[in-house]
Protein backbone atom coordinates (compact mmCIF):
# COMPACT_ATOMS: atom_id res chain seq x y z
CA UNK A 1 0.00 0.00 0.00
CA UNK A 2 1.81 3.22 -1.08
CA UNK A 3 1.80 6.10 1.62
CA UNK A 4 -0.31 8.35 0.45
CA UNK A 5 -3.22 5.75 0.55
CA UNK A 6 -2.20 4.69 3.74
CA UNK A 7 -2.38 8.21 5.25
CA UNK A 8 -5.94 8.68 3.60
CA UNK A 9 -6.98 5.15 5.15
CA UNK A 10 -6.17 6.61 8.70
CA UNK A 11 -8.24 9.73 7.84
CA UNK A 12 -11.52 8.32 7.00
CA UNK A 13 -13.43 10.24 9.72
CA UNK A 14 -11.42 13.58 8.64
CA UNK A 15 -13.35 13.97 4.93
CA UNK A 16 -10.93 17.51 4.16
CA UNK A 17 -7.16 16.78 4.91
CA UNK A 18 -7.09 20.53 5.36
CA UNK A 19 -10.45 20.76 7.55
CA UNK A 20 -9.42 19.36 10.91
CA UNK A 21 -12.61 20.54 12.68
CA UNK A 22 -13.88 17.71 11.04
CA UNK A 23 -11.88 15.46 12.44
CA UNK A 24 -13.78 13.89 15.41
CA UNK A 25 -11.02 12.07 16.95
CA UNK A 26 -8.80 15.47 17.22
CA UNK A 27 -11.92 17.36 18.31
CA UNK A 28 -12.41 14.67 21.06
CA UNK A 29 -8.63 15.08 22.28
CA UNK A 30 -8.79 18.51 22.51
CA UNK A 31 -12.08 18.12 24.29
CA UNK A 32 -10.20 16.50 27.17
CA UNK A 33 -6.85 18.16 27.24
CA UNK A 34 -8.20 21.54 26.29
CA UNK A 35 -10.68 22.05 28.77
CA UNK A 36 -9.87 24.70 31.53
CA UNK A 37 -7.45 23.30 34.15
CA UNK A 38 -7.44 19.60 32.64
CA UNK A 39 -3.86 20.42 31.41
CA UNK A 40 -2.40 21.76 34.36
CA UNK A 41 -3.75 18.36 36.01
CA UNK A 42 -2.27 16.45 33.41
CA UNK A 43 0.52 18.27 33.38
CA UNK A 44 1.04 18.21 37.56
CA UNK A 45 0.45 14.07 37.70
CA UNK A 46 3.05 13.60 34.93
CA UNK A 47 6.01 14.75 37.25
CA UNK A 48 4.87 12.42 40.02
CA UNK A 49 3.66 9.08 40.62
CA UNK A 50 0.87 10.04 42.70
CA UNK A 51 -0.61 13.14 44.15
CA UNK A 52 -3.26 13.66 47.18
CA UNK A 53 -6.02 16.59 46.13
CA UNK A 54 -4.34 18.88 48.40
CA UNK A 55 -1.09 18.48 46.55
CA UNK A 56 -2.87 19.61 43.31
CA UNK A 57 -4.70 21.97 44.75
CA UNK A 58 -1.36 23.52 46.00
CA UNK A 59 -0.49 23.05 42.50
CA UNK A 60 -3.12 24.77 40.69
CA UNK A 61 -3.67 27.14 43.04
CA UNK A 62 -5.91 29.77 40.94
CA UNK A 63 -8.82 26.61 40.10
CA UNK A 64 -11.28 26.11 43.09
CA UNK A 65 -11.54 22.74 45.01
CA UNK A 66 -15.03 22.58 43.64
CA UNK A 67 -13.88 23.24 39.67
CA UNK A 68 -10.85 20.79 40.68
CA UNK A 69 -13.07 17.61 41.96
CA UNK A 70 -14.92 18.28 38.75
CA UNK A 71 -12.32 18.24 36.56
CA UNK A 72 -10.49 15.03 38.08
CA UNK A 73 -14.30 13.37 38.18
CA UNK A 74 -14.49 13.77 34.34
CA UNK A 75 -10.71 12.99 33.76
CA UNK A 76 -11.69 9.76 35.50
CA UNK A 77 -14.81 9.37 33.27
CA UNK A 78 -12.45 9.95 30.46
CA UNK A 79 -9.74 6.97 31.22
CA UNK A 80 -7.02 9.39 31.93
CA UNK A 81 -6.88 9.94 35.77
CA UNK A 82 -7.09 6.75 38.07
CA UNK A 83 -8.50 8.00 42.07
CA UNK A 84 -7.35 5.22 43.89
CA UNK A 85 -8.17 5.57 48.33
CA UNK A 86 -5.97 3.68 50.55
CA UNK A 87 -7.73 0.82 52.56
CA UNK A 88 -5.79 1.69 56.06
CA UNK A 89 -5.64 5.61 55.90
CA UNK A 90 -8.78 6.45 53.76
CA UNK A 91 -5.99 8.43 52.02
CA UNK A 92 -7.42 9.17 48.48
CA UNK A 93 -4.37 9.95 45.53
CA UNK A 94 -4.80 10.26 41.99
CA UNK A 95 -2.24 9.11 39.42
CA UNK A 96 -2.17 8.69 35.12
CA UNK A 97 -3.27 5.42 33.79
CA UNK A 98 -1.66 4.00 30.88
CA UNK A 99 -3.89 6.13 28.54
CA UNK A 100 -2.53 9.36 30.82
CA UNK A 101 0.77 8.61 30.91
CA UNK A 102 1.14 8.72 27.12
CA UNK A 103 0.30 11.93 27.06
CA UNK A 104 3.62 12.75 28.84
CA UNK A 105 5.62 13.47 25.35
CA UNK A 106 2.94 15.46 24.54
CA UNK A 107 3.53 17.58 27.52
CA UNK A 108 6.73 17.39 27.44
CA UNK A 109 6.71 19.15 23.75
CA UNK A 110 4.16 21.72 24.79
CA UNK A 111 6.46 22.91 27.90
CA UNK A 112 9.16 23.25 25.39
CA UNK A 113 7.17 25.37 23.10
CA UNK A 114 5.97 27.35 25.92
CA UNK A 115 9.27 28.48 27.41
CA UNK A 116 10.19 29.12 23.43
CA UNK A 117 7.25 31.38 22.44
CA UNK A 118 5.29 32.12 25.17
Amino acid sequence: MSQEIESETKMTDCPDREDYSLCSHFIDAFGIIGKKWNGLIISSLCDTNAMRFKDLARCISKCSDRVLVERLKELEKDGIVNRTVDKKSGIISYTLTQKGADLQPVFEQVHNWADKWA
